[in-house]
C-alpha cells in the first residue's frame, strides 16, 4: 500500500538535513533543468473519480475478436482472478530468501509439473518472459548442449519471435540463424534435409506454426537426430488438450506462450514463457527451478535448485541471466489447468477446432476468399482475400468485429493475407455475423 509523506513528515526530513524547504535542497541543479509546474487538474473525489474512469472507459469499443497472431481471446474464469489477487501471491516482494516460502513454491513446483505433463518432458523451469524469450533461451541450450553453431529457423515461425532470436544473437553472432524456406506454408522436409549437416544444433518447428498450420513434428525430429542435431517445438498449449505432446514425437526441449491459461490480453502482456526439455538436458535449463525435498526432521519441502543463474555463479557460465520471471502468470496458468483439468482442457481444444473449421469453410463459401494455405489446422487459418487484407480489416471493424491479422503487415507480397483465430470465445452468432460481413466487402 502506498501512504504518501504528510506535510508534517516532509518537514521534519527537511529539518534532518538542515534545510528550510525543498526549494533549498534543489537550489544546485540550475532552473533551466529544473521542471516547471505541471498543469494537472485539481484532485477529484472517490465518487467523482469513478465517474471519469465510468467516462473513459465508455469511449472504448467492444469488438468481437477474431484476432491471434500469438495472442488469442481465450476464456479466464473469474475463480483465476479472484484466486491470483490474494495478497499471498500479488505482491511484490521477491523471495530471495525463497525456502521461506513454502505456498509461493509449491505453486512454482506445481506449475512446472503441469507444463511438463503438456509437453510430455521431464523437467521444466518457473517461466520465462514470454515465448519468443522461452525459444530464444532453448536456441542457447541447444548451441551449449551440442557445441554447435547453427539453429534452422522456419519462415512459417511467428516473424516477431524470429526478431527477438535475431536481437538474442545477431550481435554476438552465434549460434547462426538459418531461415528454411516454407511455400506451402508449412515445412519443406526436402528444405530441412538439405540443410541439416553437423553444424547445427536444433531444428525449430512451431506447430501450430504463424500461419496456423500443424506441421510433421515426427518426420523432422527424425531427421534432426540422424544428423546428432535437437529437435525444438514451440508449441500452443491449449492445442495440446488434442494434440499429441512433443515429447511424445521426438522433441528434445519444447517451448510455448502461456498466455492462453488465465492470461488476458492487456496491450500485449504481460506473458508467459513456457520451457521444458527431457532430463537429459535438464542442467541447460534458464532461470529458477524449484525441487521437491525432505527437511532434516523427514517433512516434504520445496526448494529452489539448479541454480544456475548469474546471481549464484559467474556470469559466463551461467545458462542464462535472466533473474526474475512470470511468477503471477505461472500462478494464473497452474489455477487455469487445474480449473479444468485434462478433459476440460480438452474440451476448449476441441471447441476452438470445430469454431475454426466451420469459420474457414463458410469464408470460402463466400465467393473471391479461399485458403491461402491447404493442411490441417488448430484454430487459426490464413484467408486469402479479393482485395487487401488491411481493408477487409477496417471494413469489419465498423461492424463491430476485429476481423484478424493482415499479413501483409509482415511480408508485402502476403498484402491479400488475413490470419483469422477463432478461439472457444466465439459464439455461433458471431461466426455468422464475420461470414455476412465477408460477403457485403466481396460485393
Amino acid at each position: 500500500m502506498y501512504s504518501p509523506h504528510t506535510a508534517a513528515d516532509r518537514s521534519e526530513m527537511l529539518r534532518a538535513i538542515g534545510i528550510a524547504s525543498l526549494d533549498d535542497l534543489l537550489a544546485q541543479v540550475p532552473s533551466a533543468l529544473r521542471a516547471a509546474a505541471l498543469d494537472w487538474p485539481a484532485a477529484l473525489t472517490e465518487p467523482e473519480l469513478m465517474a471519469h474512469a465510468r467516462a473513459l472507459a465508455a469511449k472504448n469499443k467492444p469488438l468481437s475478436c477474431f484476432a491471434g497472431a500469438g495472442a488469442q481471446d481465450h476464456y479466464i474464469p473469474a475463480a483465476v482472478k479472484a484466486l491470483v489477487q490474494r495478497g499471498e501471491f500479488l505482491t511484490a516482494y521477491t523471495p530471495y530468501q525463497a525456502e521461506a516460502s513454502q505456498g509461493t513454491l509449491q505453486a512454482i513446483y506445481e506449475f512446472q509439473s503441469s507444463v511438463c505433463a503438456l509437453y510430455g518432458m521431464d523437467a521444466a523451469n518457473a517461466s520465462l518472459y514470454d515465448g519468443a524469450t522461452a525459444l530464444a533461451e532453448a536456441a542457447a541450450a541447444a548451441a551449449r548442449i551440442t557445441g554447435r553453431k547453427k539453429i534452422l529457423l522456419p519462415e512459417s515461425l511467428h516473424p516477431e519471435w524470429r526478431a527477438v532470436l535475431q536481437t538474442y544473437f545477431g550481435a554476438k553472432g552465434e549460434p547462426k540463424l538459418e531461415l528454411v524456406p516454407c511455400p506451402s506454408g508449412r515445412m519443406d522436409l526436402a528444405e530441412v534435409e538439405k540443410r541439416l549437416d553437423d553444424t547445427v544444433a536444433a531444428v525449430v518447428v512451431a506447430t501450430p506454426n504463424f500461419f496456423g498450420l500443424l506441421e510433421d513434428g515426427a518426420g523432422i525430429a527424425e531427421m534432426a537426430h540422424a544428423k546428432g542435431a535437437l529437435l525444438i517445438a514451440a508449441a500452443d498449449p491449449v492445442s495440446l488438450g488434442v494434440l499429441e505432446e512433443p515429447g511424445a514425437w521426438g522433441a528434445d526441449i519444447a517451448v510455448g506462450e502461456g498466455q492462453g491459461l488465465g492470461g488476458a490480453l492487456n496491450y500485449g502482456g504481460p506473458y508467459l514463457g513456457l520451457f521444458s526439455c527431457k532430463k537429459a538436458h535438464m542442467r541447460h535449463i534458464p532461470g529458477r527451478i524449484c525441487g521437491l525435498t525432505t527437511d532434516a526432521d523427514g517433512k516434504r519441502g520445496f526448494v529452489l535448485t539448479l541454480q544456475a543463474r548469474e546471481q549464484h555463479i559467474r556470469r559466463e557460465r551461467a545458462a542464462s541471466n535472466i533473474c526474475s520471471n512470470e511468477a503471477l502468470c505461472a500462478l494464473a496458468a497452474t489455477i487455469h489447468l487445474a480449473l479444468l483439468g485434462p478433459e476440460g482442457l480438452k474440451e476448449v481444444a476441441e471447441l476452438c477446432v470445430d469454431k475454426a473449421h466451420r469459420l474457414a469453410e463458410a469464408a470460402c463459401a463466400v465467393p473471391g476468399f479461399r485458403l491461402r494455405f491447404e493442411g490441417p489446422f488448430f484454430n487459426e487459418f490464413t484467408l486469402e482475400c479479393p482485395v487487401p487484407a488491411d481493408r477487409v480489416q477496417k471494413a469489419l471493424l465498423k461492424e463491430g468485429i476485429l476481423a484478424g491479422v493482415p499479413l501483409g503487415r509482415f511480408d508485402k507480397a502476403m498484402k491479400n493475407a488475413l490470419l483469422v483465430c477463432a478461439t472457444e470465445q466465439r459464439t455461433d452468432e458471431e461466426l455468422d455475423r464475420f461470414v455476412a460481413a465477408l460477403g457485403r466487402v466481396a460485393r
